[in-house]
């Protein structure tokens, strides 16, 4: 009788979310059993749209010395290393990752910065042209809906520094017309726009005079501001000068890392809020736990002093052994629950509303928590949510209703506009 109620259970649990029902709402997944939980998990996260605010692979290609002349990383395939490759984005859920047009900080002095990204993006192209049955470029909600529908995974693109721009505002429609859909205003360093959290100079005190005009030209033309990387000053500059919602593609909650101006503040969240936007989690260690944060700068240093006196280089085989021992004996990885954790402190200031996935897959290096390795894993965060009481309805919210929401507030102020 007892296993015949389990899977009673089980299936119930299945049937609320295959209906989309007012019983799913009221279900408690805490009753499940691991195994079922993941396969309620599993099911929830490849049958939603799944959008992530964030992944690198673009700038993977480059340094892994992929070229639009010789060869380009085979992510239709499993691979070697990453985060991100087709099946394992099939085995997760994932639908939408937001591919980033990353622009190094040095492109600023150097010149280069608008030349780099149009070859990022021409990268990012031919993944959809040389295998046209798996990926498929991405302009807005609709395309994203109607390659899901057709199995593929789309590559929206966000370009991650707005340093292309230069000291041209027709930049801003060139990049839209080559399909940027966001721009995280800053990165590395202050540049031209405003000031960044991991600078010190603070340049502008906040936004420029021509950040100003950049944040009113990107709401004109319907590209997202993100304000991921960008100062704080600069984050309530653009919240006053923004007419519609703004992201922050990939930050997580200050809350968990104090100090660390990267991420969010607490009334910088509420702020985002009021502006009915969207945080969107990133899940890199030092983002989300600050033991891990200080313990990784530590482990970081002492590796590279062994490295040295030991002549040998990362990916030798000795090494490699030696770091993972090191790692998980002296800054083991926070795990899974503490991204749930973030979603948590933020749904306790805000509501449900303004969440989303951001994850800086194949962006943060080996600092991502255990059970969120690579793309493979989002089942393992939706788990822990469902397990703490969210509802479909909330999961669905943060896969993608949210930050459809604020894409589609862009889209149709920019038409108005136009």
């Amino acid at each position: 009788m007892k296993h015949f109620t389990v899977i009673l259970l089980l299936g119930f649990a299945f049937l609320a979310i295959s209906c989309g029902n007012g019983a799913e709402e009221s279900m408690d997944y805490s009753q499940l059993s691991e195994e079922e939980l993941m396969e309620v998990a599993t099911d929830l996260a490849q049958n939603t749209i799944m959008v992530d605010g964030h992944v690198d692979l673009p700038y993977r290609m480059k340094v892994g010395g992929f070229t639009l002349q010789r060869e380009i990383l085979n992510v239709a395939e499993r691979t070697e290393g990453g985060n991100f490759d087709f099946p394992r984005s099939k085995e997760g859920g994932l639908d939408a990752p937001f591919m980033s047009i990353y622009i190094p900080s040095r492109y600023q002095e150097m010149g280069g910065a608008k030349a780099l990204a149009d070859s990022l993006i021409l990268m990012t192209e031919r993944l959809t042209t040389t295998w046209p049955d798996k990926f498929g470029l991405a302009y807005g909600p609709d395309e994203i809906e109607e390659n899901f529908e057709a199995g593929k995974i789309s590559l929206p693109m966000g370009m991650e520094n707005g340093a292309p721009i230069e000291d041209n505002l027709d930049n801003i429609r060139y990049f839209y017309e080559r399909g940027i859909r966001y721009i995280t205003l800053t990165h590395g360093k202050d540049n031209l726009i405003g000031d960044s959290s991991y600078d010190t100079t603070y340049t502008h005190g906040g936004l420029s005079e021509f950040g100003v005009e950049v944040v009113k030209e990107m709401n004109r033309v319907g590209i997202m501001v993100d304000i991921s990387h960008v100062s704080d000053d600069t984050f309530y500059d653009v919240m006053e000068v923004s007419q519609v919602p703004v992201i922050a593609s990939h930050s997580s909650a200050r809350h968990f890392t104090p100090g660390f101006e990267r991420n969010m503040g607490d009334e910088m969240i509420k702020k985002l809020a009021e502006n009915d936007g969207v945080i969107m989690i990133n899940f890199g260690g030092s983002f989300i736990d600050q033991d891990f944060r200080e313990g990784n700068d530590a482990a970081r240093e002492h590796i590279i002093n062994w490295l040295a006196e030991n002549e040998l280089s990362r990916n030798d085989p000795e090494a490699q052994e030696y770091i993972s021992a090191y790692v998980a004996e002296n800054n083991p990885f926070p795990s899974v629950q503490r991204v749930a954790d973030h979603f948590d402190h933020i749904v306790g200031l805000v509501g449900i509303d303004h969440l989303g996935f951001g994850s800086d897959f194949d962006g943060v290096g080996d600092t991502l928590p255990t059970g969120l390795k690579d793309v493979s894993m989002y089942p393992n965060l939706i788990a822990e949510l469902l397990k703490r009481g969210y509802s479909k309805g909330d999961i669905e919210k943060f896969c993608y209703k949210n930050v459809f929401r604020v894409w589609k507030a862009v889209e149709d102020f920019a038409k108005a506009s136009a």
